[in-house]
């Protein structure tokens, strides 16, 4: 797989190089937005790793043109800032992730592989543009839907937006602190346990057995992923 990262640091190419590298994967790198959209156009990569503070084009452009173009290729953006305005403005200009920096190398490699075998998955079929199916649940996206078995289930803006984070990243582990500053924000000063009621509801909308869930499953002492 092809692997492009548009960066204008050195040290950052430099690590996100050995990353993609380490994993067996072709790595490309630009240092602007410009060099992005001509590499996404004439090296056609498998995913796109965008810096959102660049010289000229920022990523969210970058982002926003793409998507402008029916680009379908999964893409990251990378950002010294966390909170959820940057994280909004993000994912409505079109981005699949949002990591915030500094971060773990292997953080960046998990979301590299998710994204990736999402984007397979497509092509054979089991995703949909705006739609995410498995295995009896459709979880449209643009219509904010949900349905299980054929069955629409209606789940509250905050359910939704957990399913939305982990179903768009199968296998990927997200601790409670990352599901809890995504959902409530960096400020958020009440119990863990809210984030766990939180999925309790939602598992018993969606699972058939809410005791031993399929799609929503607890990765013990640490938090949750969606079934891969």
């Amino acid at each position: 797989m092809k692997i492009l990262l548009a960066d204008d640091d050195e040290g950052m190419q430099t690590l996100v190089e050995h990353i993609v590298l380490d994993a067996g994967h072709e790595f490309m790198g630009a240092k602007d937005g410009e060099e992005a959209l001509a590499l996404c156009e004439s090296k056609k990569p498998d995913l796109l790793i965008l810096d959102v503070m660049m010289p000229g084009m920022n990523g969210f452009k970058v982002c926003e043109r793409l998507r402008a173009k029916k680009a379908s290729l999964p893409i990251i953006l990378l950002s010294a800032k966390g909170d959820i305005v940057d994280k909004s403005i993000g994912f409505e200009a079109g981005a699949d992730d949002y990591l915030v920096k500094p971060f773990i190398p292997q953080e960046l490699q998990l979301r590299i592989e998710a994204l990736l075998r999402r984007g397979q998955k497509s092509r054979f079929g089991n995703f949909i543009a705006d739609r995410l199916c498995y295995d009896g649940l459709e979880v449209d996206i643009k219509r904010r839907k949900v349905e299980v078995r054929g069955r629409e289930v209606e789940l509250t803006p905050k359910e939704f937006h957990v399913l939305h984070m982990l179903a768009s990243n199968p296998g990927v582990v997200f601790t409670r602190d990352q599901l809890i500053e995504e959902i409530w924000g960096s400020r958020y000063t009440g119990e863990l346990t809210g984030i766990t009621v939180l999925v309790s509801r939602i598992r018993e909308k969606i699972e058939q057995d809410p005791t031993n869930p399929h799609y929503i499953q607890t990765v013990w002492h640490v938090g949750y992923r969606f079934g891969d």
